[in-house]
């Protein structure tokens, strides 16, 4: 029997008030219920902000190194479920088993990354110009703060926003993507178990259009951390703003790869291959523009067109599947939307742009890597974000050309440029309108010991993880004494 799963407010399992549930599926098989969860409303929602604001005022005086305890517990608990972990992420998400180990483990690697950070919220000591006066500053927290995560990576998301939320010393109350509400209880379980206390972490799950209107707008909640949709995050900016509150958003992304003359072709195929094909190009932070210069464009087609044909699409489970599904069925159609506006606009579609329906895969929502060529920087497949397999492969005279070109779209989350010329690399460093860069790398790699974020509407507000992981969550106050 299907297992229905209920809020977690204030220290207990809750039912919605509206008596109503929705179902998380499978996207491979797509008549498989993974569970039921709660279709909460803004009268849900009211009660978790009040059960966290309730919880504040405790939490916020204790010790900010006994709030870190939990840290190390959460860490064995991770470990100790990661392959139960990553299968939940395949079954609900649609990645391989190979992507979701890999998001387990770097979900583990960033907490280690915050172990410390209980006993680093220093201030400072200035000296006054009066001799008689001692000035400081100490960091503090703020209240209560709604965490709203995606579906295509639950937990690892999830995590790193919750849990510099709560070492701060404020309370939280979490939205998970609805596609994605079974890896989040699980998520809560294991804080629960880690022993975060009662009214601290608090889930409810429902639809994002009705809870995310009394997250931004209750004047309870101090601030918002969302990664999203472009549109999403600029509108919960507006609403979080127009109140006084705060705004964290990690939106979307339209990330450039530059190839030179000079470049390792087959070093930059594999990386383009590895982060705008796999998880089928659902990461914010994915290569979807190919720049190319027409000393190695042919080249290049060839080797993209003939690596994005021989990839193997299947179930996650399958170890010799490339990519599983696309997450549901409205990702489905965006990526069939966005397949047919590029060739009406004259692109050239090289392979893919297609579901699949051979055997099983008529059971999910497969699709297959997609590469455009004969593309414009006009076109709309090289201006919007598309989040699926589709790799628009745009033919440029020279690196200044490539520069402009990159530059001219309204985001400016990652990028990446393969070449062997030290001084290209720099100058693209610079000049590139992007929070997050790389030579030579795959657009999607990250370090949790380094800021993320992008730049223009890729991204509001502090960066995540890092040195920067506390500072969304923290206020500083300035101390006067006169001796």
């Amino acid at each position: 029997m299907t297992a229905t799963y209920q809020n977690y407010i204030n220290g207990e399992w809750v039912a919605s008030h509206t008596g109503q549930v929705f179902a998380s599926t499978n996207p491979a098989q797509t008549a498989e219920v993974l569970g039921y969860f709660q279709k909460s409303d803004g009268a849900d929602a009211r009660v978790a902000i009040e059960a966290a604001a309730s919880a504040f005022d405790k939490w916020s005086k204790t010790p900010a190194p006994l709030r870190g305890e939990f840290l190390f517990s959460l860490i064995q608990l991770l470990e100790k479920h990661k392959e139960e972990l990553a299968e939940t992420i395949t079954r609900e998400v649609g990645k391989t088993l190979r992507e979701a180990r890999g998001e387990v483990n770097k979900t583990i690697t960033s907490m280690k990354q915050l172990t410390g950070e209980a006993t680093r919220l220093t201030g400072q000591t200035v000296p006054s110009f009066d001799e008689r006066v001692i000035g400081y500053t100490v960091r503090e927290p703020i209240g209560v703060f709604a965490i709203i995560a995606p579906w295509n990576f639950p937990l690892g998301i999830g995590l790193w926003k919750i849990v510099p939320a709560i070492i701060a010393g404020n309370t939280v109350v979490f939205k998970p993507a609805s596609n994605t509400s079974l890896i989040s209880v699980k998520l809560v379980e294991l804080l629960i178990e880690a022993g975060v206390p009662a009214g601290v972490v608090n889930l409810v799950t429902g639809p994002g259009s009705v809870i995310g209107d009394e997250l931004a707008n209750n004047p309870l909640i101090k601030g918002i951390s969302f990664t999203g949709s472009s549109d999403v995050g600029l509108s919960l900016g507006q609403a979080v703003g127009a109140r006084g509150g705060k705004i964290q958003a990690e939106m979307g992304g339209k990330n450039p790869a530059i190839i030179l003359a000079d470049a390792d072709i087959d070093l930059a195929i594999d990386c383009i291959v590895t982060s705008g094909f796999f998880d089928n190009g659902q990461r914010c932070t994915g290569t979807s523009r190919v720049l190319v210069v027409p000393e190695v464009a042919e080249k290049v087609k060839v080797k993209l067109i003939e690596r994005a044909k021989s990839m193997k699409i299947g179930d996650g489970f399958d170890p010799e599947s490339n990519n599983g599904p696309v997450v549901d069925e409205h990702q489905l159609n965006l990526y069939l939307h966005y397949v047919q506006k590029g060739i009406e606009e004259g692109g050239v579609l090289e392979c893919g742009g297609k579901r699949l329906i051979d055997g099983d895969l008529a059971k999910g929502y497969f699709v297959a890597p997609t590469v455009f060529t004969g593309v414009t920087q006009e076109m709309t497949i090289a201006k919007e974000e598309i989040f699926a397999p589709v790799i628009a492969v745009i033919d440029v005279e020279s690196f200044e050309q490539a520069m402009d070109i990159a530059n001219q779209v309204e985001f400016g989350l990652s990028s990446t440029i393969f070449t062997n010329d030290l001084q290209k690399a720099f100058q693209f460093v610079k000049g590139i309108q992007s929070g997050v860069t790389h030579v030579n790398m795959p657009s999607t790699h990250f370090e949790s010991q380094f800021p993320f974020g992008g730049k223009k509407i890729s991204g509001l507000g502090p960066r995540e993880q890092g040195e920067s992981a506390l500072d969304f969550y923290i206020e500083t106050k300035t101390v006067y004494i006169r001796a």
